[in-house]
């Protein structure tokens, strides 16, 4: 292997490690708020017990993403040192703006609701978490915002051999991007069908656990009304992650037809394009030998009757280089043709077609079995009943949380290498982006030891999750009034 494909191992192995904590975080934040806000209201013990128990899991996941996600932005610096010195202008201004709007917001507010139970007035105490919340929300907009112009690269222009912003006009225009407009919700919902699954699963383990001879404790009261919540939110993010990913489908083909193509495992241009339930391909990805599709399905998704295929678009880069759908270019691609004509000519301009076609599919399959599995927790405790402690009923509580969670991971896989061979869409190639002084032993070598120490990472934060999990809800013990009415007391870990 040479550079450029063990750093983007590398980069890939890392992010998809990281991701994995990331919609558990989006979410939770604000299912734990929602939580404390319904025992604020009722002043019912059991959602005080309930927030205690899913922010002690919120709390373990955080600390593991942030610190899986640091590693990222040192490999632009380290291992595609050409990619930051092109975008450097473009891509650094919205991460500059999470570490310092959203990462400082959402560690402040964190651990003052971490520190504050007890010390804080209750309204105060209840919006650090919504803060919190927000300041997740706020993070994943500038990162959304970042990758999104790596799609769709709006707002910039060619300038001093680089990729440089339009202004503050320009800037605006990366925000407001159709890529971004349609990404962001469509992620944010897809971050909370893992919440709600996790707050479902969790608790309907429990409650097979706790057994029908236990179903009038106040443990079984609390676990049946987080276990509907999970269960319904769930339900509700997938909807509209559905009908999102449709918006999103449209915009991407016409950012990046061939990602659409390669998708579909679609070939030929087609009038009235099927959906492929089943594409089997030839194996350098050029032709089709035999599919099973939906008619006419495709050209619905991407609201258009006739879609191009991976070889026509082929042809058509091969004559005019890069187009969008409507053979129209960002400003940027505009600019930088002759450039990239001239220093990376011959440029296969299709991603890997087996990767993308599959990724594409096991998002969807994932996310909809985990869904169904929702549905199903739902209706076994219909009008009061219990879930009895079945040989298949933990693998089936497991498994809820965990297929949206990878169906997420396998739609960031289609989203990065289906954008293949481009770092920045129709701009700059991959191979251009690599560190020039990286060698093949020191990307091998930070790879294995970062892989190494993810890998213990992670039995670490199993370990600790399913050790909470198994202790349930805490109880809840009254705090000695004198300690908090001392303002020169110590703050106490609330947990």
């Amino acid at each position: 292997m040479d550079e450029v494909t063990l750093g983007r191992w590398q980069f890939g192995i890392t992010t998809v490690y990281h991701y994995l904590f990331v919609p558990i975080t989006i979410s939770l934040s604000l299912i734990v708020a929602v939580m404390q806000t319904f025992w604020l209201r009722t002043s019912d013990e059991r959602y005080l017990r309930l927030t205690k128990f899913f922010g002690k899991l919120f709390l373990i996941n955080f600390a593991l993403g942030v610190v899986t996600g640091i590693v990222q932005e040192f490999q632009f610096g380290m291992n595609w040192s050409e990619y930051s010195r092109f975008v450097g202008d473009v891509f650094g201004a919205p991460l500059a703006l999470e570490a310092l709007l959203a990462f400082f917001l959402e560690s402040t507010f964190l651990g003052l609701w971490i520190f504050g139970w007890d010390k804080l007035p209750k309204a105060v105490h209840l919006a650090c978490i919504y803060m919190v919340a927000f300041g997740t929300m706020l993070s994943a907009t500038f990162i959304l915002a970042a990758n999104s112009w790596m799609q769709n690269p709006v707002g910039t222009t060619f300038r001093n051999g680089r990729a440089e912003l339009d202004g503050v006009e320009g800037f605006l225009e990366v925000l407001a991007n159709p890529v971004f407009l349609v990404t962001f919700p469509h992620v944010i919902f897809g971050a909370f069908m893992v919440g709600g699954a996790i707050v479902a699963g969790v608790s309907g383990w429990h409650l097979a656990k706790l057994g029908t001879d236990k179903a009038d404790t106040p443990e079984a009261g609390a676990f049946r009304a987080s276990a509907k919540l999970g269960a319904w939110i769930l339900i509700g993010a997938s909807v509209f992650t559905v009908l999102t990913g449709d918006f999103q489908s449209k915009v991407m083909i016409q950012a990046q037809p061939m990602k659409m193509a390669a998708a579909e495992g679609l070939f030929e241009t087609e009038e009235c394009a099927g959906f492929s339930l089943l594409t089997i391909g030839n194996l350098d990805g050029s032709d089709e030998v035999w599919s099973l599709k939906i008619p006419c399905l495709l050209s619905v998704m991407s609201g258009h009757d006739t879609v191009e295929g991976v070889n026509n678009l082929r042809e058509k880069y091969a004559e005019q280089g890069y187009r969008q759908f409507d053979d129209s270019q960002s400003k940027l691609q505009a600019e930088y043709a002759d450039v990239l004509a001239d220093t990376y000519p011959g440029i296969d301009p299709a991603p890997n077609i087996f990767i993308s076609y599959w990724t594409f599919r096991l998002m969807i399959t994932l996310g909809l079995l985990g869904t169904v599995i929702g549905a199903f927790l739902l209706w076994t405790l219909r009008r009061g009943r219990m879930p009895a402690q079945r040989w298949w009923w933990t693998p089936l509580m497991f498994a809820m949380p965990l297929l949206p969670l990878f169906a997420n991971s396998f739609g960031w896989i289609f989203t990065e290498m289906g954008r293949q061979p481009w770092l920045v869409a129709g701009v700059l190639p991959t191979q251009a982006g690599i560190s020039p002084t990286a060698s093949v032993a020191e990307v091998v070598t930070s790879m294995v030891v970062y892989t190494l120490i993810y890998g213990f990472l992670a039995v670490i934060e199993v370990g600790l999750f399913l050790k909470y999990v198994r202790l349930g809800l805490p109880d809840v013990t009254p705090v000695d009034p004198q300690s908090v009415d001392d303002p020169d007391a110590p703050m106490t870990f609330a947990y």
